[in-house]
């Protein structure tokens, strides 16, 4: 595998069972394009080299059911007393819900089948936590630069039809007496590794979109190798591909970066993070709400002022709209980093609340002074109008 050092690399733990055939189970965590799918192959090609002791099977929550898992756990329970183990691969596992997951839980637990579950989702929120005590998360990291590169520079070779030049120098050095069909610059090879945010998946299909493209109906032994340049891949992705899902891990972690850039008064940094989590889909009165928030939280009474603009920004996303409330949103963003910061109510807010929490017994009850005195017999009772008056012109004394 191209990455994923930590998780696979040498000496590292799953490596080691892998090596001795012994498959535990997994579950998968990380972003599109990482190479989850990947190892999942590589396991499968252990089971092919032990198929009288291994059998695999690969679903996917997006087009599978409960009734196929089922079905694959009927036929485990019978490769079972022939001693062959059953690994079940299953993509997208955060589609099942709490219910359908806990299909898997006895026989996981029994061992009829070994589960290797993959997602994009924090399994945290997205699975159950019996089925989390029973598997071991193995995160898988972005792909690096450098990782994107080694994949696309190893897919180019297997091609042989097309070679890469390091610079526009050196494509006139190229012997075309080897026919390539196409020649690819490197720095524009690199520039799609930097643009497709780590998905090797979306780096291989823009490279073969624009290959495709460039070597249309064209001639080799007539025109000679085609050369792929910087447009033409620019052509093949359009735009830098960017990981945003609204309701994944990654909408919250660009939310929490918005919020904590406003609360370090880092004006850029929180224009930064509005545009990307415009630039991914989100919803703007999702971002507006959060502006109100961080208006009350970490600005406060350090700039009363600013809580009111961000209820306007607020209300001016609801009458305007996409795309040109954007403009709002990032005035606001940035108003809000400017200002003076004080969390003092909101700390002391979390004071009461854990007080509260922490109250054993019956809460005390409203001290008489502070009580409404609506019906003529509580103004009668003399406990109530004798202490209850003079606690109050007390207390408005002191106030005075």
């Amino acid at each position: 595998m191209v990455g994923q050092e930590q998780a696979f690399g040498q000496g590292s733990m799953i490596r080691s069972l892998l090596k001795q055939r012994k498959i535990p189970n997994m579950i998968l965590w990380g972003p599109p394009g990482c190479g989850k799918t990947s190892l999942a192959n590589i396991i499968s090609n252990i089971c092919k080299e032990q198929i009288n002791t291994m059998r695999f099977v690969k679903l996917s929550a997006t087009m599978s059911g409960i009734n196929d898992v089922k079905e694959v756990v009927k036929v485990a329970k019978n490769e079972a007393q022939f001693k062959r183990q059953t690994i079940l691969f299953m993509d997208e596992i955060h589609r099942f819900n709490k219910l359908q997951q806990d299909t898997f839980l006895p026989h996981v637990e029994n061992g009829t089948i070994t589960l290797i579950g993959a997602t994009t989702e924090n399994p945290s929120f997205s699975l159950n936590n019996a089925l989390l005590s029973r598997c071991r998360v193995v995160v898988m990291e972005k792909l690096s630069v450098e990782d994107i590169m080694k994949i696309l520079i190893k897919a180019i070779h297997r091609s042989k039809d097309t070679v890469i030049a390091s610079s526009k120098k050196d494509i006139v050095n190229i012997n075309v007496d080897s026919c390539p069909r196409c020649i690819i610059e490197e720095p524009s090879l690199r520039w799609l590794a930097e643009v497709c945010d780590g998905d090797a998946r979306v780096a291989l299909g823009a490279l073969e979109l624009a290959l495709a493209s460039r070597n249309a109906d064209r001639d080799v032994a007539v025109s000679g190798p085609a050369t792929l340049t910087l447009e033409d891949i620019k052509n093949g992705i359009k735009r830098s591909h960017v990981l945003y899902d609204r309701k994944g891990e990654e909408h919250y972690n660009i939310i929490s970066a918005l919020q904590k850039s406003i609360r370090a008064s880092d004006d850029n940094a929180a224009l930064y993070w509005t545009v990307r989590a415009l630039h991914g889909g989100e919803d703007p009165l999702y971002i507006a709400r959060r502006l109100v928030r961080a208006a009350c939280e970490d600005i406060g009474l350090a700039d009363q002022g600013a809580l009111v603009e961000a209820v306007a920004c607020y209300q001016g996303c609801q009458n305007i709209g996409m795309p040109e409330c954007d403009v709002l949103l990032a005035q606001c963003a940035v108003r809000l980093a400017r200002a003076s910061k004080s969390r003092e109510v909101y700390q002391a807010m979390k004071k009461c609340q854990q007080s509260l929490a922490e109250t054993k017994g019956p809460l005390p009850p409203v001290p008489l002074h502070l009580r409404n005195a609506p019906t003529k017999l509580m103004k009668q009772l003399s406990e109530y109008t004798t202490r209850a008056k003079k606690n109050y012109l007390l207390a408005r004394k002191f106030v005075s």
